[in-house]
């Protein structure tokens, strides 16, 4: 093993040496063939950017597990074999972040799901797949906690449609809002608040049924169109018998960055993969 160095401040005038130290040797030995170029490289070329090869690694496995999630319909499709593939994959990706406390400005936002194995929403899913009067379309989560520190508002966002009444796979909002409490590092309370159902917009077939556009438009079909448009139902969500708001849930937030989210309903309630969407305005 050798060391070298050089004197940092020298004539311009004069060419630069190279002095190794040998171990073992209080001589000093003076070798002008090496360059200091050629040290210079050498120590730069085994020294590794381990914080490069760890993002290309996690982007690897996120990559994997939207992969492994594809082809399941959201979930409701998924086989055996692909909830196992799919479990560890998404435990591959959660271990990048694990313990590390929520950023609530990232976590800000809205997040369309990928895929999930909550009860809860495979059979919804099941319900659009086999009840040929019931489209569901794209369903999201939407954070709202930007200037929060512990804690804001979640709405669990569906859209769904009723063929030929409302328009496709967007036809009506289903909204179920709760407030949440960060209780850990990772896991928030949810408390349901209300349901409500919203943006109803029907079909041109409806449209025409109601006000036919050959005819002239009578003052009272414009105001059913009008009222359907505006529709909206809003109902708290409370315990039957008590009147005392719903008992909520814990949720595990197991992974966050600027483009997914990976979360855990506590007590077996089911895994969600979501990736970042466009802004929802409700």
């Amino acid at each position: 093993m050798e060391i070298a160095f050089a004197a940092s401040v020298y004539p311009t005038n004069v060419k630069r040496v190279i002095y190794e130290i040998r171990p073992h040797s209080s001589k000093l030995v003076t070798n002008k063939r090496r360059s200091f170029h050629n040290k210079f490289l050498c120590s730069v070329a085994v020294a590794p950017d381990r914080n490069r090869v760890s993002e290309v690694e996690l982007e690897n496995k996120k990559h994997n597990l939207l992969l492994a999630v594809q082809d399941t319909q959201r979930g409701l499709a998924a086989t055996a074999d692909q909830r196992s593939i799919i479990e560890e994959a998404l435990v591959s990706v959660e271990g990048y972040n694990m313990g590390a406390p929520l950023d609530m400005a990232v976590l800000d936002g809205t997040w369309r799901l990928q895929y999930t194995s909550a009860p809860d929403v495979v059979v919804l899913l099941e319900a659009a797949a086999r009840l040929p009067f019931f489209q569901v379309g794209q369903i999201f989560q939407k954070f709202e906690c930007r200037d929060q520190l512990r804690g804001g508002v979640i709405r669990n966002v569906v859209r769904w449609s009723i063929p030929n009444l409302l328009e496709e796979q967007e036809g009506a909002t289903l909204v179920v809002s709760a407030k949440f409490d960060v209780v850990s590092v990772r896991n928030i309370y949810l408390q349901f608040e209300e349901i409500k159902v919203q943006d109803i917009n029907i079909s041109e077939q409806l449209q025409a049924l109601i006000a036919p556009a050959l005819l002239p438009r009578s003052f009272l079909s414009l105001q059913i169109l009008q009222f359907l448009r505006t529709f909206r139902v809003q109902v708290p969500v409370r315990n039957p018998g008590t009147g005392r708001r719903s008992v909520g849930g814990l949720y595990y937030l197991s992974y966050l960055d600027q483009n997914m989210l990976l979360g855990r309903a506590v007590g077996g309630g089911g895994v969600f993969v979501f990736t970042k969407a466009q802004p929802l305005e409700l």
